[in-house]
């Protein structure tokens, strides 16, 4: 170790305070992390890319300080989704400061690793009070049936209104409207569920059928429009 002259010259005082980190929660105990392979927890954390143009949900498990789960969710841009692909390639069996200090191709992904990385390291994972934490696989759960991401879109304008695009429950067919031209409801195809159908043995139109819904006052509309035509 180095001194300056300074620091040479000086006479040494006790360190009267020294309690030591403060302690996080995680996965069901109180932890004062000194080391990365203290850091345990599984949570989310979202990014923007500097134009703002795309987003990323990023969801990590985290065991003794090394990723061994992760699930790359992104949106608002195409070239996004190829630096997911990579990135989840790059973060499992990374340490999360390896991660933090590595280049995960896509501002957005980025950003959400060092969103996470905060969240993690102060204890305010998911996991925090679950005990021995979450299985890995957990991510996966987020996704349900089918594992498709759960995205909503919609679209309005002054001059025509809305128009549900996606819903949670799946690509929308139909809006329903009632004498007022409200929405009331609206009909949706669940195409993780159709692709299940196909890949068990159904034809593409049976499945597609099989995997229709529809949610609200559909019965009681006086149409149904296609919100990508009409």
């Amino acid at each position: 170790m180095t001194y300056s002259h300074e620091v040479e010259n000086m006479c040494p005082v006790a360190q009267g305070v020294a309690h030591g980190a403060a302690p996080i929660p995680e996965e069901a105990k109180w932890v004062k992390a000194k080391e990365i392979a203290d850091i345990n927890g599984f949570t989310h954390g979202i990014g923007w890319c500097a134009p703002q143009q795309g987003t990323c949900k990023l969801s990590l498990n985290v065991k003794g300080g090394v990723i061994q789960e992760a699930l790359v969710e992104t949106i608002g841009c195409s070239g996004m989704t190829h630096s997911a692909a990579m990135a989840a390639e790059i973060l499992p069996g990374r340490t999360i400061l390896e991660a933090l200090n590595t280049d995960l191709v896509c501002d957005a992904i980025n950003t959400a690793m060092r969103e996470l990385f905060l969240q993690i390291v102060y204890g305010r994972s998911q996991s925090a009070f679950s005990e021995d934490g979450l299985a890995i696989g957990a991510g996966l759960e987020d996704l349900g049936k089918g594992l498709r991401s759960q995205v909503g879109t919609m679209y309005g304008t002054l001059a025509k209104g809305p128009r549900y695009l996606e819903m949670t429950d799946g690509y929308v067919t139909g809006i329903a409207l009632n004498e007022d031209d409200e929405i009331i409801g609206y009909k949706f195809v669940n195409f993780g569920k159709m692709m299940e159908f196909i890949k068990n043995g159904d034809d593409a139109n049976t499945a597609f059928e099989k995997a229709q819904g529809q949610y609200g006052r559909v019965a009681d509309a006086v149409k149904v429009i296609d919100p990508r035509k009409q």
